[in-house]
C-alpha cells in the first residue's frame, strides 16, 4: 500500500527519495509528497504519479542533504493534494510520512482542536505531527516517542524537524519499517525494494521500537520506555535489486512468463524419491509432530484465499486431515476454537498483509504451530510465525498477484503429499506423484506456448462487461482467482462461482451479453460442468471452456476453447490458472488498462 522512503546524509537526499518512490510504485498509490530538509522545511504534494511530484520539484531540490518521501493509497479521506503525505505541524516546523490506520484519530483530532490546532486534511494521519507539536520539548525522540504512546492502531512512521538537521525519527508499530546503513548515509523505508541500489545492510524495526537516524548510522529504542536496543543487521538478498520488465510490456506479463522456473525454485530440494515424499524442513515439525495434528487450519486473504482452497482437496485427499480455509480479516473477530493439535498456516505473497498478520498473533496467543508460507523470508508474518517455508518466487512486482499464487499451490502441494506419507499415502502413490510434480514447469510452458490462441479468444470478448467463472472441485477455487485476476486489471465484473450454484440463483443473470468461462476437467465431474455448460448455453450466454487433455467430454457443444495439459487433479488447479491470467492480461491489455498498477488497488494491504 503507502510507501515511505527517506535518506540522511549526502548530496542529494532529495534525488534518492525520490528514486526510492520510483521503486514502491508497484505497490500501488494515488497521490504522492516530499519534504526536503532546510529552514524552512520546504514540502511539496500532488495527486497523481511520482513523475509528476519530480517534475514539481526544482534543481536545488534534489540537493537537499535530508529528506522523507511518501505515496499514498487513500483510506481515510479522498485522493487529493490535500490529503496526500507529509503532513505538517501546525508550525510548519515538524513533517511526518505514515503508513497503516490511527483508529483512534477522531478523540485525538477534537482534543487537539480544542488547544487550537488547526487540521487541512481530511485524513487520519495529520493528528501525529499536531500531537508531536504538542508534546515537543526540544527532544524529536522523546517528544515522537510521546506521541506514538498515544496512537491507537498500526503505524510506520518517519518525521523530520527544521530545529534537528539530518535527523530522522522513524517508528513501527503492525507496520514494516526498514533502515538501511551507508558509509556517511541513512536510509528509511517501508519496503527493502526502495533501499536495494543504496545498500546491502539493513534493519528491520520490531514492533514497538523507534530509530534516530542521523548520517552516521541508526540508533535504536523501545518505544514503550525509551530503553536502548542493539540492532540487528543483516544482509539484503541480491534478488532484491531485479526490478526491471526484462524487454516485457509489463511486470505482469514477465511474471507469468517466469512461472515455470518459479515452480521449479519451489520444488528444488524438496522432492525426496528414494522415501516417497517430500521435504519440507521450513515446517518445523518433526514426523511424530506432525502425526499428532489433528486439523489445518488456512488463513489467508485475496488470491491467497483461493491457494487456501485449493490446498485444502490436496491436504483432504492425500493426508486425509480436515482443513478449513479462513478469512484472516475475520479470523480474530470471530474468536476461532483452535484445538491443541491444530497446525494454522499463513499463506501471504508479502508477508506483511495486516490481517493475516492479526491472524498470525490470534492463533499463537491460543497455542496453535503456525506455519507461514510467503514470499519474503524477513517479513513480519515470517518473524512472527513458529516456522516459514518460502515460496522462492523471487520479486514479484506487479499488483496482481501471479507466481506467487502458482507457488502457492506449489508448496501447499509439496505439504499434502508430506503429511500423506506420514499417515496413509502409499509408496508408489507419493512416488507418482512426486514424477508428476517434477513436469509441473513443462505443463505450465505449453499453457504459456497456447498465448497468441488465448490473447485471440480475449480480444474477442473484450467488449464484455459482466462474466461469470464457473467450476467444480479443486477447479472451484481456479474460477474464483480467474474471476478475481479480470476484475483487479480489467475493471470488468467477474464473479466466479461453483458449477452447482449457478442454477441456484446466478443463472437469472445471463444472456447473451454475459459471457462464462467454464472450467472442466473430464477425469473428474467432466460431465457434471458439462451439464452446467448446457445450461448457460440454454440462457444464450457465450461459453469459453478451458479444458484439461485432448479428450473432449462427449458432446461438449463449445466452439471457444482454452486447452490445458491434462494432468493430476491436484496440480491442475495451478495449470488451468496460468490460463486464466493469460486471458485476464491479455483481456486488460486490449482494453488500454493500467495492467501493473490497477485503479485503487494496492500490492501489500497493510491495514485492515
Amino acid at each position: 500500500m503507502c510507501g515511505i522512503a527517506g535518506c540522511t546524509g549526502g548530496l542529494s537526499a532529495g534525488a534518492v527519495v525520490i528514486a526510492s518512490l520510483k521503486r514502491l510504485e508497484y505497490r500501488g498509490y494515488d497521490s504522492a509528497g516530499i519534504t526536503l530538509g532546510g529552514s524552512p522545511l520546504r514540502t511539496v504534494k500532488i495527486s497523481g504519479k511520482v513523475c509528476s511530484l519530480e517534475r514539481s520539484l526544482g534543481p536545488d531540490d534534489c540537493l537537499a542533504t535530508w529528506a522523507i518521501a511518501h505515496t499514498r493509497w487513500a483510506t481515510c479521506g479522498a485522493p487529493t493534494a490535500e490529503n496526500a503525505h507529509p503532513h505538517l505541524s501546525g508550525d510548519g516546523r515538524i513533517s511526518v510520512v505514515h503508513n497503516g490506520i490511527i483508529e483512534n484519530f477522531a478523540e485525538l483530532r477534537e482534543e487537539l482542536t480544542g488547544s487550537g490546532h488547526v487540521f487541512l486534511s481530511e485524513t487520519d494521519s495529520e493528528v501525529i505531527p499536531h500531537l508531536i507539536e504538542e508534546y515537543y520539548d526540544g527532544d524529536p525522540l522523546r517528544s515522537t516517542a510521546s506521541a506514538l504512546r498515544r496512537l491507537s492502531g498500526a503505524f510506520g512512521v518517519a518525521a523530520v524537524f527544521e530545529r534537528h538537521p539530518e535527523t530522522i525519527i522513524c517508528a513501527s508499530v503492525g507496520s514494516p519499517v526498514v533502515i538501511g546503513l551507508d558509509d556517511g548515509r541513512t536510509f528509511v523505508a517501508s519496503d527493502v525494494q526502495a533501499l536495494a541500489p543504496y545498500t546491502r545492510r539493513v534493519i528491520r524495526l520490531k514492533d514497538g521500537e523507534i530509530a534516530r537516524l542521523t548520517p552516521c548510522g541508526a540508533e535504536i529504542f523501545s518505544l514503550a520506555d525509551l530503553r536502548p536496543i542493539r540492532p540487528e543487521i543483516s544482509d539484503l538478498p541480491v534478488e532484491t535489486s531485479v526490478a526491471d520488465k526484462g524487454g516485457f510490456e509489463h511486470f505482469m506479463l514477465k511474471e507469468i512468463m517466469e512461472q515455470p522456473e518459479c515452480c521449479s525454485n519451489a520444488l528444488k530440494g524438496r522432492l525426496d524419491f528414494d522415501r516417497g515424499t517430500a521435504v519440507l524442513p521450513g515446517l518445523g515439525l518433526s514426523p511424530r509432530e506432525l502425526a499428532r495434528v489433528s486439523r489445518i487450519l488456512i488463513a489467508g486473504c485475496g488470491s491467497s484465499i483461493h491457494a487456501g482452497l485449493a490446498g485444502a482437496y490436496c491436504i483432504e485427499g492425500l493426508a486425509g486431515i480436515p482443513v478449513s480455509v479462513e478469512q484472516a480479516s475475520e479470523f480474530r473477530y470471530r474468536n476461532p476454537v483452535l484445538e491443541p493439535e491444530t497446525l494454522v498456516i499463513a499463506l501471504s505473497q508479502s508477508g506483511e498483509t495486516a490481517d493475516t498478520v492479526a491472524a498470525v498473533r490470534e492463533a499463537r496467543s491460543k497455542g496453535a504451530w503456525v506455519t507461514a508460507v510467503c514470499n519474503v523470508e524477513a517479513s513480519t508474518i515470517a518473524r512472527e510465525a513458529d516456522s516459514v517455508i518460502p515460496l522462492r518466487a523471487g520479486p514479484e512486482l506487479s499488483v496482481a498477484a501471479t507466481k506467487t499464487f502458482t507457488s502457492q499451490l506449489v508448496v501447499l502441494y509439496l505439504l499434502a503429499l508430506l503429511a500423506g506419507r506420514n499417515r496413509r499415502l502409499p509408496f508408489e502413490t507419493a512416488s507418482r506423484l512426486l514424477r508428476e510434480a517434477e513436469e509441473l514447469p513443462c505443463l505450465i510452458r505449453e499453457v504459456l506456448d497456447e498465448a497468441p490462441a488465448i490473447k485471440a479468444l480475449a480480444e474477442k470478448y473484450v467488449r464484455a462487461e459482466d462474466m461469470f467463472y464457473i467450476g467444480r472441485g479443486n477447479l472451484y477455487p481456479v474460477a474464483l482467482e480467474g474471476a478475481l485476476k479480470l476484475k483487479e486489471i480489467s475493471y470488468v465484473h467477474a464473479e466466479g462461482y461453483h458449477a452447482a450454484e449457478l442454477k441456484h440463483g446466478p443463472i437469472a443473470l445471463l444472456d447473451e451479453l454475459v459471457p462464462v468461462v467454464a472450467l472442466v476437467n473430464p477425469e473428474d465431474e467432466g460431465e457434471k460442468v458439462c451439464g452446467n455448460i448446457r445450461e448457460c448455453l440454454a440462457r444464450k450466454a457465450p461459453v469459453i471452456a478451458v479444458v484439461a487433455g485432448k479428450d473432449m467430454p462427449d458432446a461438449l457443444p463449445v466452439r471457444d476453447i482454452i486447452r490445458v495439459p491434462a494432468c493430476s487433479r491436484f496440480l491442475l488447479p495451478a495449470v488451468a490458472a496460468v490460463a486464466l491470467q493469460l486471458f485476464a492480461y491479455f483481456f486488460a491489455r486490449s482494453r488500454g488498462c493500467s495492467v501493473d498498477q490497477p485503479r485503487n488497488l494496492a500490492k501489500s494491504v497493510t491495514v485492515e
